[in-house]
């Protein structure tokens, strides 16, 4: 099949973007063919008054995602904007989508609700959706890797790309697909205070930690709040080390935490070291692979993925400028 997905170029990433999506990218491009692409025309939607360095942080995010395996020998790797075919097909579906269609998006109103300190009251929010259904319909994606919040985005797509071929496109072979979708394994990991994993919180664990980083937010991170002495028995299903556990330990050390936790035949600080140990057999590879990579050569792959993506972004805008501005020839 041929996959698509994105990340939008915001800041250093942590484990739960391995877990959440860089994890599936690299099972996925071992047997399609897979478009990678920096989101940065994205990242503006939300992140317009920021002044961020999204030059620089795409090639950051570029080193995080080869860092972690991210192959470019399997994967086409390139920056949104870079194509400038995106913001052409953009502007061709904003023309042809209902306002109440994005209006009515639950991912969206759910947003408004939920950003309270920044202005998203704009054009280039509302039709995200439309962006990022350009993005995928451009390459021909059979199918695109979300999460459950993204479900609405993708069926918005679905139903664009319907009315596209309703008003335009008469052939027996249309000029879309419809993309598909492939719920992403998403283990829901918590920061190290409880809270929902982020950067603004001060609470992740980045991909390009030092161990000596690592251990200094493990050591002080929440445990189960019922094990007020190392003596006392606590219960694995409610500390959230337990869950990081699950995420990075193998079967045996696994079942050695939850034995020794109920029991009090460990303590806390023993069951984080065994933690840092499990995330360090993760992370020592990432930091010996991005310790290879500079600037020349991110940018050495960004222009070979580049290439192949307008060359297919291109065939594909032939097709539907022919279909929009020669009806009837």
């Amino acid at each position: 099949m041929k996959i698509v997905s994105g990340m939008r170029p915001t800041g250093k990433l942590h484990l739960g973007h391995y877990l959440g999506v860089l994890k599936n990218w690299i099972e996925l491009q071992n047997e399609n063919e897979c478009y990678f692409f920096v989101a940065d025309w994205h990242a503006l939607s939300t992140s317009y008054e920021d002044k961020l360095n999204l030059k620089e942080l795409s090639i950051e995010l570029v080193k995080d995602w080869l860092a972690a395996g991210v192959d470019p020998q399997k994967s086409t790797i390139f920056i949104q904007s870079h194509i400038k075919e995106h913001a052409e097909l953009y502007v061709l579906l904003n023309m042809i989508t209902p306002l109440g269609w994005l209006e009515r998006n639950p991912t969206y109103k759910d947003q408004l609700e939920q950003i309270k300190n920044k202005d998203i009251h704009t054009a280039g929010f509302l039709t995200y959706p439309v962006l990022q259904t350009a993005d995928i319909v451009l390459y021909d994606a059979d199918a695109v890797p979300i999460g459950e919040d993204q479900r609405p985005h993708l069926e918005i797509a679905r139903e664009i790309v319907r009315r596209f071929h309703h008003l335009y496109d008469k052939k027996e072979e249309p000029i879309f697909k419809e993309p598909k979708e492939i719920l992403s394994p998403t283990p829901r990991l918590l920061g190290l205070d409880g809270r929902k994993m982020s950067k603004s919180y001060g609470n992740a664990i980045f991909l390009s930690d030092t161990p000596e980083e690592v251990w200094s937010k493990l050591r002080i991170a929440k445990t189960d709040p019922q094990r007020v002495k190392r003596t006392d028995p606590g219960n694995p299903e409610v500390c959230l080390i337990y869950d990081y556990h699950k995420a990075f330990s193998d079967e045996e050390t696994i079942k050695k935490v939850e034995e020794g936790c109920r029991t009090a035949s460990i303590g806390c600080v023993e069951c984080k070291k065994w933690c840092a140990a499990s995330i360090e057999k993760v992370l020592e590879p990432m930091r010996e692979r991005r310790a290879k990579l500079d600037d020349t050569i991110v940018e050495d792959i960004l222009r070979n993925g580049e290439a192949k993506a307008k060359e297919q972004a291109s065939s594909k805008m032939e097709a539907v400028n022919k279909a929009i501005f020669e009806v009837g020839s």
